[in-house]
Parts: structure tokens; C-alpha cells; sequence
């Protein structure tokens, strides 16, 4: 009986487990994937540092809509001097909403270069 009962709670315990384990590896969560930047040179561009700001006109002198990071991305609206107008193309890293449009120093964004594999 007691042998019965050992396997029986060892049958129980085992299936718990790996029902379990199948619980986690369900829950484990994927990682966020950002929109893609399209590639089309001169048109999109990509910021290339951290804490650059946003801003509502082509120069220091305009007010700062926020922060942008790397990796953050639109497209080009408008070009003035040393500074580029962009269109998010994705929600910020800080939380400013895709399609907003503002202001960043050109030498804060790198422009799109597709790959040409041999």
C-alpha cells in the first residue's frame, strides 16, 4: 500500500511539474518588436544618440517636444539649414506618439543605407 501511495505522489508530483514548466515556457514573454524602419535613402532616417531633443522648430531656440533615443526613427518632412523635420514613425522610447512631426539636428540622425549583399 505504501509503495501504492509513494508512486501515486510521485506520479502527481511529476505531472505537476512539467505541467508547470509548460505554464512558464507559455508565460515566458517574447520580446517587443519595434516597427521596422523602411529603407529608402534621403527619406528615412534614424536617430544615432541618447536624449536628443525634439523640437518645434529648426533651432535651439524652438521649445523641446521631448527626448528621442536611438533606434527611434521617422520620415523626412522638411530640411532647414544644419536641422531635419521628421514624422514618427513609431511611438518614441519616451512616449511621444507616432506621426508626431518636430524638429532634430541632422547630426543627430543618420540617413537610411540599404545593404547590398554579394
Amino acid at each position: 500500500m505504501q509503495t501504492t501511495t509513494t508512486r501515486r505522489r510521485l506520479g502527481i508530483t511529476v505531472a505537476t511539474v512539467v505541467m508547470g514548466a509548460a505554464a512558464s515556457i507559455a508565460a515566458v514573454p517574447t520580446a517587443a518588436t519595434a516597427a521596422e524602419m523602411p529603407c529608402k535613402p534621403r527619406v528615412y532616417y534614424e536617430i544615432n544618440s541618447n536624449g536628443v531633443n525634439f523640437r518645434t522648430g529648426p533651432s535651439t531656440a524652438y521649445k523641446s517636444k521631448g527626448l528621442l533615443y536611438k533606434h527611434d526613427w521617422g520620415k523626412k518632412v522638411a530640411t532647414s539649414g544644419s536641422w531635419i523635420k521628421l514624422k514618427l514613425g513609431q511611438k518614441s522610447r519616451t512616449g511621444i506618439a507616432k506621426n508626431t512631426t518636430g524638429w532634430v539636428a541632422k547630426k543627430y540622425a543618420y540617413d537610411c543605407v540599404p545593404m547590398q549583399l554579394d
